[in-house]
This record gives C-alpha cells, structure tokens and sequence, in this order.
C-alpha cells in the first residue's frame, strides 16, 4: 500500500493550499481516511479525520472553521483545503488510512501512512 501526499508549499499567513492524497497497491474505499501533521521538535498531531463514506468528519480545535477534509465517494482519494493559514500551521502533513470505517482521531487507529507534503507558511 502505497500513499502520495500532493499539494504541500509556501504561502503567506492567510493564504490557502489544498492538498491531495492518493492511495495505491489496495483501495481504501471502506476505510476512514485522515491527515497528520508534525512540525519540528512536535510530535506528530491529528488535524482531520473522514469517515469511509464522507459523512462523518472531526477535526482539531486548532484548525476548525478554516480546514476542510473531503474525499470522493467511493474512492481511495482524500483532500484538505486549508484556509486562513497561520506560521504556527507549518509542518509535514501526513495522509493516512484508518484501521475502521470511521473518522478518527488517535494515531493508533490508522495503519498505513504516507511519506509526508511540507506547508510552510510566513508571517
């Protein structure tokens, strides 16, 4: 199982990315799918999670109102528009699939990750 994260750069604060992650070698159809992100000398922490179906999503606190997680039904493909971005947002951000159908939040509950996109975002 393979996943490719896309999308990652540099913008202002207040600028918009929307990152794209695809997986591969398996469909992930039926599973919740979510994105990490770790910012150095950070553990890594949760920032969205979507339900296998798209109609369940959480999201941290530190991003609700400007990140949307969205997947397309049915397929092994999930996006986070992120808007509003602020410095304290830059880090790698990591896609994952999650172990159930559901959106979660624990790292523990996802099992295939992929290698990382870096955001990067300027005062």
């Amino acid at each position: 199982v393979q996943l490719q994260a896309y999308g990652g750069g540099s913008v202002q604060a207040g600028g918009s990315l929307r990152l794209s992650c695809v997986v591969s070698g398996r469909t992930a159809s039926n599973n919740g799918m979510g994105w990490f992100r770790q910012a150095p000398g950070k553990e890594r922490e949760f920032v969205a999670g979507i339900s296998w179906r798209g109609d369940g999503a959480a999201y941290a606190d530190s991003v609700k109102g400007r990140f949307t997680i969205s997947r397309v039904y049915a397929r092994s493909t999930v996006f986070l528009e992120m808007n509003d971005l602020k410095p304290e947002d830059t880090a790698v951000y990591y896609c994952a699939v999650a172990r159930s159908s559901v959106a979660a939040s624990s790292a523990e509950r996802y099992h295939y990750w992929g290698q990382g996109t870096q955001v990067t975002v300027s005062s």
